[in-house]
């Protein structure tokens, strides 16, 4: 009796699991389906020599930006996983007009942004084509973003020096790394790989609370590696932690994992999942308010953005955890994968301005990009779809 229980268990079980693959299955396909269409909507209202940026139903204008934006990386790179995942060619042609002229981007020295302006989109095109072209043009970026190396602090510096900050430092450099990392495992200088290890162990000590939340600047003396002092630019205090900054950490240290087998990245990473999984201001349905800390939740706004991120980077890290971690992490992306897809945060065909997401937030205090769209919200969520049906289907 009871080895028939088990075996009905053990069946009930398996039932489960198959049906609800199937149900992300094609949940995802359809998300993927959407976004090829929903492209089209967009790439017909972004000038020839622009990127889009976000869209405002205000005035039903999409705002463009210039190839130095940014975020210049992520609609290419957003185009190229809708083609990976429908095949679609006309999807394939718009993604190469703009690879096209973003391409001179590999020699920008201006900010630490390099990758993800030319990671995002030129590391895959060089994954799925394998055009050595790509390849160049990624190992070029790579030396580019090395250049705002400072050897006596060993970071990154992110923003040019200004009257308010001598050296700052901001979490999302985190996400950059990946460039040089991967240049220097594909046959780049081995400098790189330095740098972004050297530059992860520092973020690592200064950047990080006893709770495992991150600030968002860290302003060094450059010459000797001094913290002078921990604030914010867009959360809502210098002590709060905001949360696409948490999300940036919480990629980060899984990528850098990925690429050195540093088990002190791993644990952190762990560390800053279970803040935000945990933390009592986060929503049930997993998609956070613009900072965990922000005044008046939950009468405040959600940043689809920082859900899209976590989404992509507990999916990742899920393939280095232990059983019960795996489960863990993988339910919490398939949560926040499924918020996203409902109508609450996606948009209806041909809204939105083309952009597949609604409800982001770029920089409150700044009065920027509030309760908008954005490339880089849409971007992490096709990357989190593709993780899935990848990894779990």
């Amino acid at each position: 009796m009871r080895k028939g229980l088990m075996i009905c268990f053990f069946l009930c079980n398996s039932l489960g699991l198959l049906a609800q693959q199937a149900g992300m299955k094609q949940l995802i396909d359809e998300q993927f389906q959407f976004a090829k269409e929903q492209y089209k909507v967009l790439s017909r209202q972004v000038p020839a020599d622009r990127m889009p940026k976000t869209y405002y139903a205000k005035t039903g204008k999409v705002e463009t930006s210039d190839t130095k934006w940014w975020c210049s990386g992520f609609y290419p790179g957003a185009l190229l996983y809708i083609y990976e995942n429908t095949k679609d060619e006309a999807t394939m042609a718009e993604a190469g007009r703009r690879l096209a002229i973003l391409e001179k981007e590999k020699h920008y020295t201006g900010n630490h942004d390099l990758g993800f302006m030319m990671y995002c989109s030129f590391g895959n095109a060089y994954r799925i084509t394998g055009n050595p072209a790509y390849k160049t043009t990624i190992d070029t970026a790579a030396a580019s973003l090395a250049t705002r190396y400072r050897p006596g602090a060993g970071v990154i510096q992110s923003w040019n020096a200004s009257k308010k900050m001598q050296g700052p430092v901001i979490i999302d450099n985190m996400m950059n790394l990946e460039l040089l990392y991967w240049v220097s495992d594909h046959g780049g200088d081995k400098k790189y790989r330095e740098i972004a290890l050297t530059h992860a162990d520092n973020t690592l000590k200064n950047h990080f609370r006893p709770d495992h939340s991150s600030y968002h600047v860290i302003d060094y003396d450059m010459q000797t590696g001094k913290v002078i002092k921990k604030v914010t630019a867009q959360g809502a205090a210098d002590e709060s932690a905001w949360s696409r900054g948490q999300s940036w950490g919480l990629y980060g240290y899984t990528m850098m994992y990925r690429f050195s087998g540093n088990k002190r990245y791993l644990a952190h990473a762990k560390n800053i999942a279970a803040f935000m999984l945990r933390h009592p201001n986060m929503p049930v349905d997993l998609v956070p308010y613009w900072d965990f800390n922000a005044p008046g939740i939950p009468d405040t706004y959600r940043d689809a953005s920082a859900a899209a991120v976590m989404a992509s980077a507990l999916l990742e890290l899920a393939q280095y955890g232990s059983k019960k971690e795996r489960k863990t992490y993988v339910a919490a992306a398939e949560k926040i994968i499924r918020s996203l897809s409902s109508p609450a945060y996606r948009a209806q065909p041909g809204e939105n301005g083309g952009f597949l997401l609604m409800h982001s937030t770029g920089a409150l205090p700044l009065k920027s990009e509030v309760d908008v769209p954005l490339t880089y919200a849409d971007y992490y969520f096709l990357e989190a779809l593709h993780r899935y049906k990848t990894w779990y289907l």
